[in-house]
């Protein structure tokens, strides 16, 4: 297989994804001028929001049906296309309603993105490679928050509505443009794709979510993948500043270290994933552990969090968005590369799930603090926050129990095929043993060659 010409695929698709990264938050970085443009209330606006993010979450597994019979490539082009249409639909927009739209197309375009993306890697790269480079394609994907915030708002603040987004529309014809010349959907022309009829297509979707390495992968990603997404996307920023009245700067910079963490953890977790492959739902546990300490430790102090206790929040709340690509191994090792777009599809859905519960419940809960006789500036105190905050503690610990479960069903039926995982205490102390005969060895070679 051609190296280079592996990386020039990726880097095309993970090219496309960043793109479709800056697409998904341009909308939240104009929220001011989008007040204004539309003459819309708070309430009007964050129905923007919502119903890209039910779009997103409610196509993942068509896009994984249609990933796996058209191949990758077609659909990060379809992708595209769509993003740029939405894109110069919201430039044109006048009403909540034509405005919507836009971003229905956007979250149509983004759903189709990610998925393709993560299934050029098994027909381009050896397995080993794969969890890595899946850290890194999350990794460099993301860092379109940074196109959105800095060269759109930019843009925004210099020549108004219109241009910004139509200049947005661009850079996804630009994706396009790229996904054409460069991806192929595999080394081997036609063998991306599955060819199926809609019969076998229902029975390949059945297979995937029968497959109990799937559900472990999508309980996974529910479990440790929504709290820093409910964080970052939209109550975090207010329990900073109007609960634990750290300032917004320093919230600023709170929001900036959650980004800095997540790049750095990536590829530690992908070196995990790839040299422990049968402890990689450990790790996920001990990330929802750490993530549940974490808001313990600050929700029960008395009175406002110290600041470095806020900091070790925010580090264990990165952690999560890394480690919920742990669940895609899972969709990868426990499926036929002929349903793996399907599979991811199905997992993808996790935490976006359960990041719309999560913030729905949270503000129920602060709508009931309201009508139960909390003032409107009580309302974001930091007793009424604690108490919906805590809320997201049900929902982990959902997930943890779903993923135990998940868990024991794929080590029985690894059991039945005669891979057995050893206790966590052996596995330890095997890695232990054969560490201290590595270091012997080179030492012994160290006094040969003396």
């Amino acid at each position: 297989m051609n190296s280079s010409r592996a990386l020039l695929v990726w880097a095309a698709g993970v090219a496309a994804y960043l793109v479709a990264v800056t697409q998904r938050t341009t909308f939240g970085v104009a929220g001011l001028e989008a007040t204004d443009r539309f003459d819309a209330s708070a309430s009007q606006l964050s129905v923007f929001t919502v119903v890209q993010l039910l779009v997103y979450a409610g196509l993942q597994v068509p896009v994984g049906v249609l990933v796996d019979r058209w191949g990758p490539r077609s659909l990060i082009v379809a992708g595209g296309i769509l993003m740029a249409l939405g894109q110069a639909q919201l430039a044109f927009a006048d009403s909540v309603g034509a405005g919507i739209v836009g971003r229905l197309l956007v979250g149509a375009g983004d759903a189709a993105t990610f998925i393709s993306v993560l299934r050029l890697l098994p027909a381009w790269f050896e397995p080993r490679r794969i969890p890595v480079l899946t850290q890194w394609t999350g990794i460099i994907g993301q860092l379109g928050q940074v196109v959105s915030v800095i060269p759109f708002v930019a843009l925004l603040a210099a020549y108004g509505w219109q241009p910004a987004f139509l200049a947005a529309a661009a850079l996804s014809v630009l994706a396009v443009v790229l996904a054409v010349t460069a991806i192929r959907d595999s080394p081997v022309p036609g063998s991306g794709r599955a060819a199926q009829t809609l019969r076998q297509t229902g029975t390949s979707l059945a297979q995937a979510w029968k497959q109990p390495g799937t559900r472990l992968g999508l309980w996974s990603h529910f479990t440790i993948q929504f709290p820093g997404t409910v964080f970052v996307l939209m109550w975090g920023y207010p329990y900073l500043v109007r609960a634990e009245k750290i300032g917004e700067g320093a919230a600023s910079a709170l929001m900036t270290l959650f980004v800095a963490v997540g790049i750095a953890c990536g590829p530690f977790l992908g070196r995990y994933v790839g040299r422990h492959p049968l402890r990689r739902s450990t790790m996920v546990l001990a990330i929802a552990g750490l993530i549940t300490t974490a808001w313990l430790a600050v929700l029960l102090y008395p009175g406002p969090a110290p600041l470095p206790l806020l900091v070790l929040l925010v580090i264990a709340l990165a952690v999560g968005g890394p480690g919920s690509m742990i669940a895609f191994d899972f969709a990868r090792t426990f499926n036929p590369a002929a349903r793996m777009g399907t599979a991811t599809g199905i997992v993808n859905i996790g935490g976006f799930v359960a990041s719309l519960v999560s913030m729905f419940v949270i503000g129920v809960v602060l709508d009931l603090l309201l009508g139960s006789g909390f003032s409107q500036g009580e309302l974001y105190a930091l007793e009424s926050f604690r108490l919906a905050m805590a809320a997201q503690l049900v929902v982990l610990a959902a997930g943890v129990v779903a993923v135990l479960i998940a868990r024991r069903r794929v080590r029985r039926r690894m059991a039945e095929q005669g891979v057995v995982v050893p206790p966590l205490r052996e596995a330890l102390a095997r890695e232990r043993r054969r560490r201290h005969e590595t270091r012997a060895d080179r030492r012994s070679r160290g006094g040969q060659g003396g």
